[in-house]
């Protein structure tokens, strides 16, 4: 099916706008090298001003981003059908839902929320004989996406203060190299997440020594650490990047979508050509975890030249894998309205 131009590019200057003025006003930073600050002396760094990562080089179908423009354009203007949609998204079992290991009295204390588990068929199983229990469980989910053999990303809970070192753990194990944490360490008073990196210089997590290289503050929203990761049974060493972004609250959205999407394109410029899973967190490594993997498996499928999208069932795929992702309307609304206004700005710029 074929959709003409001017019907996406309509639809979000006439009718997206409204939507996304509902949310704070986007903040516009440019680069400008020579106010980088130095503010401590292990390497952390201000960016002063920063200039927005521009959408990159797609091979995305043009006649698929219109009709998923179309899309947007149903759902975003018509409460009532993106009503529906939710309902019935709501109502979506997976199969198998099994939560066995997760549910073992031996398994519930590292568990960061009780109804929070991840399924037998998905979950993330470490080597015991590494373990500093010598266990195989941590709260985690392999997330795959067009590969059963390669999972996508890790969605997992934000780390207790006794899971610390099964994080790393499954960092190693899983060879990942990129963690976007989309939580704070504490909010409203509550816990959220254990700080499970040194504030300075390094810290041991049962084999693991973790060295903080550098952290960069590019913007309000976000910022970046780099780290030296070194099993010291193998004394091999690896950089792990963590992304972090700060202003997403629990249960609700990011105030701007340009923002997350800024954010999304430097993750992504660092992952670019590796094969390895992203670990993505939150608190609960589902509400906001979710949110982040669709739009984010919606927008690289699209960049691989995909022919047919449907949003709602790369949801439920997600879900078949990881209970609970999206939580919420408002969440699904936003990512609806992120892979939107990301489809927009990659159509402008490609050759029509």
């Amino acid at each position: 099916m074929h959709r003409s131009k001017s019907v996406g590019s309509s639809f979000w200057s006439d009718n997206c706008d409204s939507y996304l003025n509902t949310f704070t006003h986007i903040k516009r930073w440019s680069v400008d090298y020579t106010n980088v600050q130095p503010c401590c002396s292990t390497e952390k760094l201000v960016f002063n001003h920063y200039r927005s990562e521009e959408p990159v080089t797609s091979n995305m179908d043009i006649s698929t981003g219109h009709i998923v423009l179309s899309y947007m354009e149903d759902h975003l203007k018509n409460k009532d059908r993106l009503d529906r949609e939710w309902e019935a998204l709501c109502s979506y079992e997976a199969d198998p839902a099994s939560t066995k290991v997760a549910s073992d009295s031996a398994n519930s204390r590292k568990n960061r929320y009780s109804d929070i588990l991840p399924y037998d068929h998905s979950r993330v199983v470490l080597s015991n004989a590494s373990n500093i229990t010598s266990s195989d469980y941590v709260n985690a989910s392999s997330i795959t996406d067009h590969d059963p053999r390669n999972p996508a990303y890790i969605a997992t809970q934000g780390p207790l203060p006794h899971t610390v070192a099964d994080f790393w753990q499954m960092v190693w194990e899983q060879g990942s190299v990129i963690i976007v944490m989309l939580s704070k360490l504490t909010e409203n008073g509550e816990a959220m997440c254990h700080r499970y990196w040194p504030e300075e210089g390094s810290d041991l997590y049962h084999i693991y020594e973790v060295h903080l290289v550098s952290e960069h503050i590019w913007c309000d929203d976000y910022l970046v650490r780099s780290f030296y990761l070194k099993n010291l049974q193998t004394n091999e060493t690896r950089t792990v990047t963590q992304f972090h972004f700060l202003t997403w609250p629990d249960m609700g959205v990011p105030s701007s979508i340009k923002a997350l999407l800024d954010f999304r394109r430097k993750v992504n410029k660092s992952y670019r050509g590796r094969s390895c899973p992203v670990v993505v967190h939150c608190s609960d490594g589902c509400g906001r975890t979710g949110t982040y993997c669709l739009v984010d498996m919606v927008l690289n499928r699209m960049a691989k030249g995909a022919k047919e999208i449907d949003i709602a069932a790369t949801l439920e795929h997600i879900r078949d894998q990881r209970m609970d992702t999206v939580k919420t309307k408002e969440q699904f609304q936003f990512a609806l309205a992120a892979v939107a206004e990301e489809v927009h700005a990659i159509l402008k710029a490609l050759p029509q």
